[in-house]
């Protein structure tokens, strides 16, 4: 599609070039160029048209990639990736060998730290501040913080070292009325007009030195300006301090974030402000598409749509489908907390991706969302814990890594018992790196107290949650994103107990989660090319079956697993230690991510990529029987 600008901008030295009052027409240019791209390359979409304007008017007035632009959380951050000289391949984004999903210093310098997850960019952006200022390096660091992401306890810890050292960092609060609540009216727009303007500061200095010179105020001391300059404003609102300037941060807004001209006005007046500062602006995810504003939940990922009708389309198999894994969490979460009163649910700000809506529309004064927060959210529930409640916490693999010490500390050390329902584990797809869920078996097994399941199938996961009512202690219960599988022929869950799947001689398979469907599937071709292998679902990574393992160790020469996280650490090294334990001679081979980070993709690209899928698994299958 021609656009009178867009067309035109390569990179934010691009973007200068175009007059001011023009900058509107960027924007709207830029905002349709998103919708047109994602509605058939689905993404991250409401959170992009909510920062628009902010982006636009940052690469204007600053001086990028030489100036360092950190954003918070990434997914807001797809304009910014169109202004620095990734237009033409946008169209490649979250696809395999395309663009990646959030910023990453690997792809562009003008991302200037990665930004997959919430709440690190204050801390990052004032580490950048702090070695600028070590190496006399004259330049601005501006952290893009929003989204949700100001409730991570990381921000806050970010925020207290701002206030405490000296720098020059500019904070930039997105408020989307989904972290601190927006201060309404006109005289707060007026006064971020006056506070921001080059006379209110020059009457502001010129006060501050008078008072000075009284010894009211210390001269050598930033701090007491900043202090001076908040209070003054205080009394000129005749509202109360917030957390910003109770750090002694200063603090302007809040802005509309949707008027570019006035954000290039403000974000000039300040940037060159000395001393750590805050700017509050006000957006609506997103802004300037119907269907996104009236529904930003769905439209945060709607996946593939119909720009005019706003229609999402959903591909037709013909065929009824099982359900998502987290449908079967939250469908069997409701079931257990109708029949028990103690039964609670906790996640951190994902009720609807892990499905946990499902209890919370009927029981919600049971149900807690407490934010970007997977810290807390552990701490929080094994206070609940402590007091004979029984919290089933739903977060994500890749976001429990966030909560490890508080896993550790707080829950396993006092054997509490917490369930964890480990959500989008294994390969997740397009997300990539920072969102694929490897890690959890590796660094979960070596807690002590810690039991650790992985479902193969719909029916085994709604039997792991019964049992993770019954037993004590902490559990963890790991299942993947995507389609559940129906077993027929389930076998009922026993604790710490695997099962049989294939009878055969030649080779042993132990695998544990749901690629032991795939397996099956490349034990069919196997079998057909006259090998006979035998096959064990371990269903348990904690306590793990023994009883599997001796007999596997003195009926099998060749032994195989197979997992679909890190091997170093999961199920191939506990299934090693035992052997070596136990003096068992048989050749182990194991299969599963090593030691690597796993870009983006499909999920399908991505299992054929590590040899997972049924192709990959056959091949070395066929290799082991061939030794």
């Amino acid at each position: 599609m021609e656009y009178t600008y867009l067309n035109t901008i390569d990179y934010p030295s691009d973007l200068k070039k175009i007059p001011r009052e023009a900058l509107p027409q960027v924007c709207d240019e830029l905002r349709d160029f998103i919708i047109q791209e994602l509605s058939h390359n689905p993404g991250h979409l409401a959170s992009s048209l909510g920062t628009i304007e902010l982006t636009v008017a940052l690469h204007y007035v600053f001086d990028t990639p030489n100036d360092k632009l950190i954003w918070d959380v990434g997914h807001q951050a797809y304009a910014h990736k169109i202004l620095t000289g990734r237009r033409t391949r946008f169209s490649t984004n979250r696809q395999f060998k395309g663009l990646a999903p959030f910023p990453t210093p690997a792809e562009s310098e003008y991302d200037a730290f990665i930004a997959g997850h919430a709440s690190n960019s204050i801390s990052a952006a004032l580490g950048i501040e702090i070695a600028d200022e070590i190496q006399n390096n004259k330049r601005n660091v501006v952290a893009i913080i929003g989204d949700g992401a100001m409730t991570g306890g990381l921000a806050f810890e970010g925020l207290n070292n701002t206030s405490m050292d000296r720098n020059n960092l500019l904070i930039i609060l997105n408020d989307n009325n989904m972290a601190i609540d927006p201060i309404k009216g006109g005289f707060t727009q007026y006064l971020v007009d006056i506070t921001t303007s080059e006379r209110y500061n020059k009457w502001r200095w010129r006060m501050y030195r008078f008072l000075c010179k009284l010894h009211i105020f210390n001269e050598s001391k930033t701090s007491n300006l900043r202090r001076f300059s908040n209070n003054l404003k205080n009394i000129l609102t005749r509202q109360p301090s917030n957390i910003f300037q109770g750090l002694n941060l200063r603090y302007f807004g809040p802005a509309d974030g949707h008027n570019v001209m006035d954000l290039v006005r403000i974000l000039s007046e300040i940037k060159n402000h000395q001393g750590p500062k805050v700017l509050h602006i006000i957006t609506k995810k997103g802004k300037g598409y119907e269907p996104a504003e009236n529904d930003q939940t769905i439209w945060h990922a709607p996946g593939e749509f119909n720009v005019v009708t706003g229609e999402r389309i959903s591909p037709n198999t013909g065929t009824i489908q099982p359900p998502l894994w987290q449908d079967v969490f939250g469908n069997k979460l409701l079931e257990l907390a109708r029949k028990n009163s103690k039964i609670v649910g906790v996640t951190p700000a994902m009720p609807s991706g892990c499905s946990m809506c499902i209890m919370q529309k009927e029981i919600p004064d049971r149900v807690f969302d407490v934010g970007i927060a997977e810290g807390h959210a552990v701490t929080f529930s094994a206070g609940l814990a402590k007091e004979g409640v029984l919290p089933y916490c739903n977060i994500y693999s890749s976001f429990l890594q966030r909560a490890y010490d508080n896993i550790i500390h707080d829950v396993a050390l006092q054997n509490l018992h917490v369930v964890f329902c480990i959500d989008r584990a294994g390969i997740v797809g397009n997300d990539g790196a920072t969102h694929h869920g490897l890690l959890d078996m590796a660094y979960l097994r070596p807690i002590p107290n810690m039991q650790i399941a992985a479902p193969m199938t719909q029916q085994d996961l709604e039997d792991m949650l019964e049992i993770a009512e019954t037993i004590e202690g902490p559990i963890a219960i790991r299942y993947p994103r995507g389609r559940s599988v129906v077993d027929e022929q389930h076998q009922v869950v026993e604790y710490g107990k695997g099962i049989q799947l294939h009878e055969g001689s030649d080779l042993a398979i132990l695998s544990i989660g749901a690629i032991g469907n795939t397996i099956e599937e490349a034990i069919a071709d196997l079998e057909a090319q006259g090998h006979t292998v035998g096959h064990w679902n371990m269903r348990w990574l904690k306590p793990i079956d023994t009883d599997i393992l001796d007999y596997v160790g003195t009926h099998y020469n060749k032994v195989v697993t197979v997992e679909d996280g890190m091997i170093s650490g999961g199920l191939g090294s506990a299934v090693l230690e035992h052997m070596s334990d136990k003096g068992y001679t048989c050749h182990i081979t194991r299969l599963g991510i090593n030691n690597q980070f796993v870009e983006h993709g499909s999920t399908k690209e991505l299992y054929h990529m590590l040899h997972l899928d049924k192709e990959g698994l056959c091949e070395s299958l066929s290799r082991e029987l061939e030794k």
